[in-house]
């Protein structure tokens, strides 16, 4: 039996004493198993079903938590070893041992993405899904770093531990262990009022989206797989006017090596994506109809993988490396080298890399003068025939972004 506060299946069987009698795993003897789970001595909100009440006049209550409402204070009785499932719970909890010993294990809140909880729709949303004990690392890919951010403190008789709200524990209980527990909501959750749950959430998922969106985002070692750093490489691909453009006059001579390699690869990108597109639109003719269902696998395959959504986009990949300038250079080098392959590049072939160049936008401004701002965005949105277009399919872009992010969540 697990020792956790939410379950209302286990609730349920702790209107009375709740005992649980099984041989012990880690004996080879046929001992039997008693485990007394959260048996209430004392509960503020079900005052009639403490089948332990009896004993509230020999609980002395701790000096430091005098003035305390406490919302529950619970009877825990184990005969041989036992351990509970990995969890949190929605109080703060002081945790006494009156007999035996005790080892309890504690991860942060911000430990949460190693430990993998439960769906919050199921009866065991506080519970983590990995066993302690023998993690399936080839599921739980985030479960092989738990530990480090894990602290074990062993509790003897009339030792205590105060488990903050929201912390995950697990406990391993010696051979006739006895423990008192008190339970009490926290500042926070006591002035928080049910009837703005809705925005909490909508606030706190929107921060969690920004903090992973900013950790996705930030440079990684990206490096460009072919070595293409000179001009005449680049010229191999490019025909008539274009290949004029490269003469001495041209914009992409102020480039750095690197800079350049980027816009090859941005230039190959659009252009093997424009071929791909062409035919696609042939075979789509004929497969219109399984469209929508593999658009759903698509999906959710997307949403299960734990790698970075970045990895995945080749845009992002070209353009997180490149530094804010260098990239306003390149970009200003397009409008006036290779006006369509941007466009088509902007308007087609961004997804979530769109979250990449605005940021990179942001850093742009950052680094030069209000009249430099303006003039360079003036001058990069006069490729677009429809300038709201653009933006739209730069906003689009952040949207799927900030949509695969919260999947990932």
């Amino acid at each position: 039996m697990n020792a956790a506060s939410d379950s209302s299946k286990e609730q349920g069987m702790l209107g009375e004493p709740a005992s649980s009698r099984e041989t012990c795993s880690n004996s080879s003897e046929n001992l039997e198993q008693v485990y007394l789970a959260q048996v209430s001595i004392m509960n503020a909100e079900n005052k009639e079903g403490c089948s332990l009440q009896v004993l509230e006049g020999d609980i002395q209550e701790p000096i430091f938590l005098r003035g305390k409402s406490f919302s529950s204070i619970n009877f825990w009785m184990n005969k041989g070893h036992l351990r509970s499932s990995t969890h949190y719970d929605p109080h703060h909890n002081l945790l006494c041992v009156v007999s035996g010993r005790k080892k309890v294990t504690l991860w942060p809140p911000s430990a949460s993405p190693f430990l993998y909880p439960l769906p919050v729709y199921g009866e065991a949303s506080n519970h983590s899904s990995v066993s302690v004990e023998e993690p399936d690392y080839s599921i739980y890919t985030r479960a092989r770093y738990m530990k480090e951010y894990s602290e074990t403190v062993i509790l003897n008789c009339s030792d205590v531990v105060f488990i903050p709200e929201g912390w995950y524990h697990q406990v391993d209980s010696d051979d006739l262990t006895i423990a008192v527990n008190f339970w009490w909501k926290s500042r926070i959750m006591t002035q928080m009022l049910e009837h703005m749950d809705a925005y909490y959430l909508r606030r706190i998922m929107s921060r969690l989206v920004d903090q992973e969106m900013s950790i996705m985002a930030q440079k990684s070692p990206f490096g460009h797989l072919k070595d293409c750093t000179d001009i005449q490489h680049m010229a191999k691909t490019l025909t008539g006017f274009q290949l004029f453009n490269l003469q001495k006059d041209s914009p992409l001579r102020t480039l750095e090596p690197s800079t350049l390699q980027a816009l090859y690869e941005l230039i190959s990108l659009v252009h093997d994506g424009a071929e791909a597109v062409s035919q696609m639109d042939k075979i789509e003719a004929t497969s219109q109809n399984k469209s929508s269902n593999q658009r759903d696998d698509t999906d959710t395959s997307a949403a299960a993988d734990d790698s970075s959504l970045l990895d995945k986009d080749p845009v992002a990949k070209i353009i997180l490396p490149v530094e804010p300038l260098e990239l306003r250079t390149m970009l200003l080098a397009m409008v006036h080298t290779f006006p369509r392959t941007l466009e088509n590049l902007i308007l087609n072939m961004l997804g979530v890399g769109a979250e990449i160049l605005t940021r990179k936008f942001d850093e742009m401004d950052q680094q030069t003068t209000k009249e430099e701002q303006s003039e360079f965005y003036k001058i990069f949105y006069s490729v677009f025939d429809d300038q709201y277009a653009a933006m739209d399919a730069l906003l689009n872009g952040k949207e799927l972004f900030s949509f695969q992010v919260l999947a990932h969540l």
